[in-house]
């Protein structure tokens, strides 16, 4: 920014967005140009705002995703208007579900041809109106300092999520009257209605405590609310003064250490066995930021039928609207467990509760040991089984290494075997289901965190969805590594079909040698690796984590008829948990 463009000056609408984008820490922009969003690019060049130019703007909003997981600051797309807007909106929704903060900045038509069909206009507020906390369509250039300062306050307080800012050509065209402005920094909010901000009822919290202290098989339940509020410090302190065990759900995965003796892990659809069934048999569920997904729950109407609970989450909206709650606190979980600890130790009731779950532990413990996660992978087989894959990757990478997925078989596997001892070191596509997240994914997550070693774990089919921002990880030196477990199907659908249509195969086989990945990897600029044999697998690994000037991507050649175990069958409850095998 020059010293001409500084608070009370003349500057246009573009020289104003990109001021007040600089002004909320803006450090990088995952874009796409196109001509209504044109005159911003051009005060971009002068900016301090590192920009890198996506090959589908799809791929600039799961890397502003990936970028805001590990940074917990927004991330930021910008985009041109129509079809640039249009193929964002499933990284929009994707970040609504699983409140993820986001300020997306869309192009539109000039003001006074909105609604005429213009070239490349579209509704994008109306479109993304229900999969945004908030949407903006700036009418005049003075309200873009306001506007960009709401935004990212919107999008980041509170339950967290993405606000879109649409904004028409003459607002920023400098050529245009429209576009000028005297630029002032902005007061605080301009939305008199949002106030995040919420005061705890102390009964509340001693209704809480009433009722673990009554508990004899209490779980606490911890959702995606844990990272998003930065609780997973203060989730370990309560759990070690309580000693009650640990469930971590998809979007908490790392939210609570792996191998602390507390941690049950995930549960769920596909969770393990102990953490599945430890919240069956409960009898008071605390839960944590968590909504009670179908996917954790299983049947609603079979769900921990003997369990009272108490359920934390800062979204109103969330409280008892899947299951009645007999406590509910309207709050952040950093603020909830702050006080849920306060209040145990004016009791001194911490030694009483964890004397009192000493049984319940010792029942956990048991289940673990009889039912452990397992696989096979025969040491003279030449099959590669994607488990052992992901074991050797876990065992020859960092602990804090930063693991993202697409969605499917391996997005479960990655979950289930992955050891996440570290907070913001899982990142995936939960509510949505997004195939094709994990490689945008990793490059956002990488230029949030370009010290830590980044792995992309995907299918076949997600990879050949976004593969291209490969070329943009190259052109930018963003030395991500994927692991591609390539069965040439769509795995997870394939399962299904097996299962409960008869092994009816519909539309679900993909070539194993079309394309070619690594062939493809090396025309996008990467290293490209096949593995074949079981035998391959660790000293390819240890290579690729050796590369560190350009992405590496490997083709795992992994078993086409490995099904992914434990399964609660769609509809069923999870009592009825499917083990694998003949159990």
């Amino acid at each position: 920014m020059s010293e001409k463009q500084a608070t009370g000056s003349s500057v246009t609408g573009s020289q104003a967005l990109m001021m007040a984008l600089e002004r909320q820490g803006v450090e990088v922009i995952f874009g796409l140009p196109g001509g209504a969003i044109l005159p911003a690019y051009d005060p971009l060049i002068d900016s301090s705002i590192r920009h890198i130019l996506v090959r589908h703007e799809q791929g600039a909003g799961h890397m502003a995703e990936g970028y805001a997981q590990v940074t917990g600051r927004p991330g930021v797309a910008m985009v041109t208007s129509g079809p640039g807007a249009t193929n964002i909106v499933t990284p929009i929704c994707n970040a609504f579900i699983d409140s993820i903060p986001l300020v997306v900045i869309t192009g539109q038509v000039p003001y006074g041809a909105i609604g005429t069909d213009a070239f490349q206009e579209c509704d994008t507020t109306g479109i993304t109106m229900p999969i945004t906390k908030h949407n903006f369509l700036v009418a005049e250039a003075q309200d873009l300092p306001q506007v960009i300062h709401d935004a990212f306050h919107i999008a980041s307080t509170g339950r967290p999520g993405p606000v879109l800012v649409d904004i028409p050509k003459c607002v920023l065209d400098p050529k245009n009257p429209r576009s000028q402005l005297e630029y002032y920094e902005p007061g605080t909010s301009a939305l008199r209605g949002y106030n995040p901000e919420k005061n705890i009822d102390g009964a509340l919290i001693d209704a809480a405590i009433d009722l673990i202290e009554e508990a004899q098989r209490p779980v606490l339940y911890c959702g995606g609310g844990i990272l998003k509020s930065r609780a997973a410090e203060t989730l370990k302190d309560f759990a070690e003064l309580t000693q009650i065990p640990v469930v971590t759900t998809l979007m908490n995965r790392g939210g609570f250490p792996d191998s602390h003796p507390l941690c049950l892990g995930m549960p769920g659809m596909h969770g393990n066995y102990t953490a599945t069934t430890s919240m069956q048999k409960s009898d008071l569920l605390i839960a944590l930021g968590a909504r009670f997904d179908d996917r954790v729950t299983g049947n609603v109407e079979g769900f921990a039928p003997e369990a009272k609970i108490i359920h934390v989450d800062i979204d109103p909206a969330e409280l008892g609207k899947v299951k009645p709650a007999d406590v509910r606190i309207e709050a952040g979980c950093k603020e909830a467990i702050e006080l849920l600890i306060a209040k145990v130790a004016e009791r001194n009731a911490g030694a009483k509760i964890a004397d009192q779950v000493k049984p319940w532990r010792a029942t956990l413990d048991d289940w673990k040991k009889k039912y452990p996660l397992k696989y096979s992978q025969d040491s003279d087989s030449s099959v590669i089984k994607p488990q052992f894959v992901l074991e050797k990757l876990a065992e020859a990478c960092p602990d804090d290494t930063i693991i993202t997925t697409g969605v499917g078989q391996h997005q479960m596997w990655a979950s289930q075997l992955w050891k996440f001892d570290h907070p913001y070191t899982f990142v995936n596509s939960g509510g949505l289901g997004t195939m094709g997240f994990a490689v945008p994914a990793a490059i956002g997550a990488k230029v949030g965190k370009p010290n830590k070693m980044v792995w992309a774990i995907d299918g076949d089919g997600c990879f050949q969805m976004t593969a291209q921002e490969l070329v943009t990880a190259a052109t930018e030196r963003i030395p991500v590594k994927i692991a591609i477990l390539n069965n040439a199907y769509l795995g997870m659908v394939r399962q299904w079909q097996e299962m409960f249509y008869e092994e009816r195969y519909s539309e679900v086989y993909l070539s194993p040698d079309l394309p070619d990945y690594k062939a493809w990897a090396e025309a996008m600029g990467c290293e490209g690796i096949r593995v074949d044999g079981p035998e391959e697998v660790e000293s390819t690994i240890a290579k690729a984590n050796e590369i560190d000037d350009r992405p590496v991507v490997i083709d795992f050649r992994v078993d086409a008829q490995e099904k992914l175990y434990p399964m609660v069958p769609p509809g069923a409850s999870n009592d009825d948990i499917v083990l694998g095998g003949d159990e």
